[in-house]
């Protein structure tokens, strides 16, 4: 059997950063939730936490975290069946979900705030690039994830969203200054552009497939959809955009289209770990109706 006083002491010092802020959540000394994670290092044989600012899993350290909480959820599950009400010192259920971060400045807040209007549950969120929130959820770091990624996950189902369109915008002055005659591909060469991060293709992508070029410029690197928006907007270079976000700032004249016409669909799907419980049932139904009204119908 595993010592479940422990795992929880895991768990708050993964969720708190330290463990001084995981006894305070726990009601305990520090002192205490060092010995429970020593004990257990001891008897499982490895590391669990890397102490440090902050304190960090270990892979071991996130699957003994992901046990945790799929444990909290079926215990939340069953306790209205047991007529047992959670102790006042109880901390809410937590679910840790990773999503990209165009979907949490677009659609997914009204998903999101329906779960927790329905369940009281509280959710922390892991930002990732939409290619990659699903190795989060292999990882066991997140129970479930917004994905690019239609890859069977272990444990998991998949649920295709539907799309989310991106355009390629700049501002006027922009265009006017490195697009004068259209895209071509000395003006790509030479015109910046932003990414979210090292592994955002976006921007590569719609250069292919639409104008068949490859993507060689100077990039800013922006980890923020809407520091896109702003330097965009701002004139310091072109990126590609959510359709929903940019298309306002396209009526007032801020932004324009690189091409006109010329949208990058990415698909979306909900990843999300196979545990019977209720909450994850609400979860999935709020996710896909705010898909429904949101993104663009899976073809």
């Amino acid at each position: 059997m595993l010592d479940y006083p422990a795992l929880a002491a895991v768990s708050a010092v993964v969720r708190e950063g330290s463990f001084e802020r995981a006894a305070a959540r726990l009601g305990v000394t520090p002192s205490a939730i060092s010995q429970r994670i020593r004990a257990l290092e001891d008897r499982l044989g490895g590391i669990v936490i890397v102490r440090g600012q902050p304190c960090l899993p270990t892979d071991l350290g996130r699957k003994l975290c992901a046990h945790v909480d799929q444990v909290q959820l079926l215990e939340a599950d069953l306790a209205p069946a047991l007529a047992v009400e959670g102790r006042p010192s109880d901390p809410p259920v937590t679910l840790r979900v990773a999503v990209n971060s165009d979907s949490i400045a677009t659609w997914f807040p009204r998903a999101a705030a329906r779960f927790a209007q329905a369940t009281g549950y509280l959710l922390e969120f892991i930002i990732e690039d939409e290619e990659f929130t699903a190795d989060r959820l292999r990882s066991g770091e997140v129970i479930a994830a917004v994905s690019a990624d239609p890859g069977v996950v272990q444990g998991c189902q998949t649920i295709e969203l539907g799309s989310l369109p991106y355009l390629a915008c700049c501002s006027p002055d922009f265009a006017a200054r490195y697009f004068p005659h259209g895209v071509t591909e000395q003006a790509l060469r030479a015109a910046p552009c932003l990414r979210f991060e090292r592994r955002d293709g976006l921007q590569s992508r719609w250069a292919m497939e639409n104008h068949g070029l490859a993507l060689d410029a100077p990039m800013h690197g922006v980890p923020s959809t809407f520091g896109f928006l702003n330097f965009s907007i701002a004139g310091m270079a072109w990126g590609m955009h959510p359709s929903m976000l940019a298309r306002p700032h396209m009526a007032e004249g801020r932004l324009v289209e690189l091409t006109p016409n010329t949208p990058l669909d990415v698909k979306l799907y909900w990843t999300v770990t196979r545990l019977h419980v209720s909450a994850l049932r609400i979860f999935t139904d709020a996710v896909r109706s705010v898909a429904r009204e949101s993104l663009k119908p899976p073809r």
